[in-house]
């Protein structure tokens, strides 16, 4: 079912009350709503009775129209949804592409640097053998009087002595030449290096723009959608406003032509199926309650899982961060290496990299997933340990305030979902679509990833079993439980567990 965005306030949900969210008013399921009753008209007479068939045809006619002006509109809306829910993953795929390229000139820096320490190195031990070498001079001219190392040989007392003497000269001289050529052999390769390591700083300096670049586009882009979207959503706010007006007028009529006693008999249908509607919202709401509860307490016993999650975690670099502390005034400093794990898990229930497997691990993951209903929907939020702000994308996320209010998109649902298994994940639905093994959905199963749009860069949701799936589908919304919506969906889901 397609999601509508709206304007408005809405109630800002605390990452403290996450446990106490599994309440039924949390927890969105689509139940079937409760009709309103129409009160009695009073007796009609016959001319009210022919007018009032005569309105009948009226509204017939121009409800249908209504309806067709309304499907349209719709469809409208959800193209540009879809266009929307692609130009927000491509946001997100930047940022993952700006924070790869960040570690790129961190990493190109600290090799840079190493190259001009152990250069400075060489240039050193070149001194000092020169140094070396000059002393051994002075003191060869020393011992042969003012004729330097000519006194050595004109002084010799016969021939053996002489040769003796010239070979010892020459192999100290040798051995010291062959020192210096070494050192400046090391010289030489010291320079190449930092010249090759300067280059690598300046093209992942370079990459590191691009990718600031490909975030702006992605952001104008968004932008750019929100007049169309909202000339849409105004469009089809006034037709279905317009057709409830008609359908009232419909029902009314119809009412008064079926009389009095027909009134009654509607009425009473109604009233029972009203009362039929709310029990089974009811009860729907009280098993989903529980689940989530029981679920919630799942999640807050497992420490393991929250230890896995925790070291994840440490090694996440801030999804959100736009400015790189490790980068002052265009340059790149020395700071230790970023170790980010990469995703793993195993096709077809294979052992993850903490030692779960099979049932056991799903299990956790779902936990965790249920143990976050109705948190709010932030876009660019979450994390291995949690809702984190969201993002600014200068259009919807802004109005409902998802860059200054702490909750989960899509792909940061699932980051904090197996984080629990010991499994990273990348913040974009599209690099977790390529994470695991790709399954036929014809063969899903309880824990694999549904993806939607082009090579899963539109949104993504948990499979949960029983054609049910947990998503973070939009701002305004928060994380719930939905029927599996099989349009726009790829024709595979990915199994890490």
């Amino acid at each position: 079912m397609r999601q509508r965005y709206r304007s408005g306030p809405r109630r800002a949900l605390c990452s403290e009350a996450l446990v106490g969210l599994a309440a039924a008013a949390a927890v969105t399921i689509a139940l079937p709503g409760a009709a309103m009753a129409i009160p009695p008209p009073p007796n009609p007479q016959p001319e009210e009775i022919q007018q009032a068939s005569d309105l009948v045809e009226q509204s017939v006619s121009q409800i249908s129209a209504l309806i067709a002006q309304v499907a349209a509109a719709d469809q409208q809306l959800a193209e540009i949804d879809e266009q929307l829910a692609t130009q927000r993953e491509d946001a997100n795929k930047a940022l993952v592409d700006l924070q790869n390229s960040r570690d790129i000139a961190a990493s190109a820096a600290a090799v840079a640097n190493h190259a001009r320490i152990q250069l400075d190195s060489a240039g050193a031990a070149i001194l000092q053998a020169q140094e070396r070498f000059n002393k051994f001079l002075v003191a060869a001219y020393r011992q042969g009087g003012t004729t330097s190392s000519l006194s050595v040989l004109v002084d010799s007392i016969g021939p053996d002595e002489l040769l003796t003497r010239s070979s010892m000269l020459a192999a100290v001289a040798d051995k010291h030449n062959s020192a210096m050529e070494n050192l400046e052999r090391a010289r030489i390769t010291e320079a190449n290096t930092d010249s090759a390591a300067r280059a690598s700083q300046v093209s992942a300096e370079n990459a590191l723009t691009e990718s600031e670049r490909k975030k702006d586009e992605a952001q104008s882009a968004i932008a750019a959608s929100l007049a169309s979207q909202d000339s849409a959503v105004n469009r089809i706010d006034q037709i279905t406003q317009d057709r409830e007006t008609a359908q009232a007028e419909l029902d009314l009529a119809r009412a008064n032509v079926a009389g009095l006693q027909n009134q009654r008999e509607v009425y009473a249908q109604q009233q029972a199926k009203r009362e039929a509607d709310e029990a089974a919202s009811r009860e729907a709401a009280d098993t989903a309650s529980q689940a989530a509860a029981d679920a919630a307490a799942r999640a807050a016993a497992d420490v393991a899982a929250q230890r896995r999650a925790a070291a994840i975690a440490e090694q996440e670099r801030p999804h959100t961060q736009i400015v790189d502390e490790s980068v002052q005034q265009g340059h790149a400093v020395e700071s230790a290496p970023i170790q980010n794990p990469a995703p793993s898990g195993a096709s077809d229930g294979g052992a993850t990299n903490s030692g779960l497997s099979g049932n056991a691990a799903i299990e956790t993951v779902i936990d965790r997933a249920m143990s976050q209903l109705g948190v709010r929907y932030s876009w660019g939020g979450g994390s291995a340990n949690g809702p984190t702000v969201g993002i600014r994308d200068g259009g919807v996320a802004d109005t409902f305030g998802d860059y200054k209010n702490v909750g989960f998109d899509c792909s940061g649902l699932m980051m904090y979902a197996f984080a629990g298994a010991g499994i990273s994940l990348p913040h974009y639905s599209g690099y977790q679509y390529t994470s695991g093994t790709h399954i036929p959905t014809s063969e899903m199963r309880r824990g694999d990833l549904i993806f939607y749009g082009p090579d899963g860069g539109q949104h993504e949701a948990l499979y949960l079993g029983n054609g049910q799936m947990l998503e973070a589908a939009q701002s305004g919304d928060v994380v719930k439980i939905s029927p599996v919506r099989w349009g726009g969906m790829t024709p595979f889901v990915t199994r890490l567990l």
